[in-house]
């Protein structure tokens, strides 16, 4: 049996902040959900969280996970206070106890499994993932002999000069047999500088204890200032990119781009320098994005080009143009073979297939048929000062240059609208539309007049 616990009590008074630490995100997740995630693989009996400062925003904030028990830490009196408070929910339970920090958000889920096979292989009491860092100044020292066998952790702030020389650190990851740990938890004390109960104490007390080291020692950077945030960001955002770029994605820049690890692409897609992914993407097969791009909680189909352009919460069908510096909000479908063209703004309307919109152009609420011609600065008006109304216009209409059509309104199919035209009455279909005051021309009187 296995039994997963968070320690994401802290409040994290180095980043900052008025959010909570493991509620910043990395690559579009929580600090804490990444970890979470880490371990998801494992299928433990038991979820724990321990939280404290802002409790309510950190467990709000995983309302879409199931499973999780929520266990309180107050005050905070360090890692191994959190760990006591695990006590009565685990009162009965025997098995293993993995515990992880919640700002230490690179673990990836393999190395989490060796840990705890090591663990398991060698009967251990505990098994800790340790790492060599050529900079160890903040992190805890490993003291172990050549076999692997753990005497004891010192906090950094708490070493000899010496022993600030080991390389050797602490992650803050360790697998425990429970029903050891749980033997000696209340004996850890304080007797620090810091006046903290330590979890890694418990290492001094419990027999058969071992460490593994990872492999990759960014794995395990943890997070206590916005410096290190974006450090972290970084390292995920080139992991992210290198995953995408073995699948058959070519980005022309990578460490221009930014993605998320809810993003999914297709093969032979290429990503032009400055562009951007935010939220959950799908981008199709053989799509170019960019350059200068942003596209956030969107789907696009095979063959689709573009540049210089943002959509948001926006689906747009296979060999579909869009840009340069196009705008779809939330809410827009582009059928297939349409073109959106220079400075169009979208926003609720699903727009049919092999229609253009090319030029300067606002459509909103709208309904827009196959084939259709929206001439250069067409805007709907759909706002009345009270609520959206609805725009639709039928299969094969064209629109002229700078009209305005004032919803509610129904075009129908086959219309033509004259340039200049401001049209708040529905028009049948095959007809020609012209609501423009009547041109004025006076020629220039002579001074003998």
């Amino acid at each position: 049996m296995l039994a997963v616990a968070v320690l994401a009590a802290g409040q994290g008074t180095r980043m900052k902040s008025a959010l909570p630490k493991v509620l910043h995100t990395i690559a579009g997740s929580t600090l804490i959900e990444r970890v979470l995630q880490s371990c998801r693989g494992l299928h433990p009996e038991e979820w724990l969280v321990v939280v404290g400062h802002q409790s309510e925003l950190v467990q709000e904030s995983l309302s879409n996970w199931q499973g999780l028990n929520f266990v309180r830490q107050s005050p905070q009196l360090g890692t191994g206070h959190a760990v006591q408070q695990l006590q009565e929910v685990l009162n009965e339970f025997q098995g293993d106890l993995l515990v992880l920090n919640g700002d230490v958000p690179l673990l990836q889920p393999e190395t989490i499994k060796q840990l705890l096979e090591t663990h398991r292989s060698k009967n251990a009491n505990a098994t800790l993932l340790a790492a060599r860092l050529t900079d160890p100044e903040g992190y805890g020292r490993v003291i172990a002999n050549d076999q692997g066998r753990v005497k004891a952790i010192i906090e950094d702030r708490d070493c000899s000069k010496a022993e600030k020389e080991n390389n050797l650190t602490n992650s803050g990851v360790y697998c425990f047999k429970w029903n050891q740990l749980n033997k000696i938890i209340t004996k850890l004390s304080n007797n620090n500088n810091q006046k903290e109960i330590y979890l890694t104490d418990a290492i001094e007390l419990l027999s058969e204890t071992f460490y593994l080291e990872v492999k990759d020692p960014n794995e395990v950077k943890g997070i206590n200032n916005k410096m290190q945030l974006a450090e972290c960001e970084e390292l995920a955002q080139k992991r992210l990119r290198n995953h995408w770029m073995t699948e058959g994605v070519k980005f022309i820049l990578p460490s221009s781009c930014t993605l998320t690890d809810k993003c999914v692409f297709g093969k032979d897609v290429i990503v032009e320098p400055q562009s951007h992914f935010r939220g959950k993407c799908e981008i199709g097969d053989s799509c170019k994005i960019g350059p200068n791009s942003l596209i956030e909680n969107s789907k696009l189909e095979k063959n689709v080009t573009f540049s210089y352009s943002i959509a948001n919460e926006s689906y747009i069908c296979s060999d579909v143009k869009v840009g340069p510096f196009s705008h779809l909000r939330p809410g827009t479908h582009i059928s297939t073979k349409c073109k959106i063209g220079n400075f169009v703004e979208i926003k609720k309307s699903k727009v049919d297939r092999e229609t253009n919109i090319n030029h300067l152009s606002y459509i909103g609420d709208s309904v827009i048929g196959k084939n259709v011609n929206i001439g250069a600065g067409t805007i709907t008006a759909n706002y009345d000062g009270v609520k959206k109304n609805k725009t639709i216009i039928g299969d094969q209409t064209k629109t002229g240059a700078n009209s305005v059509l004032i919803a509610p309104i129904k075009i129908g199919s086959r219309v033509t609208i004259a340039a200049g035209s401001a049209i708040n009455k529905d028009v049948n279909d095959e007809s020609l539309a012209i609501a423009r005051p009547k041109q004025i021309v006076k020629n220039k009187l002579h001074e003998s007049d």
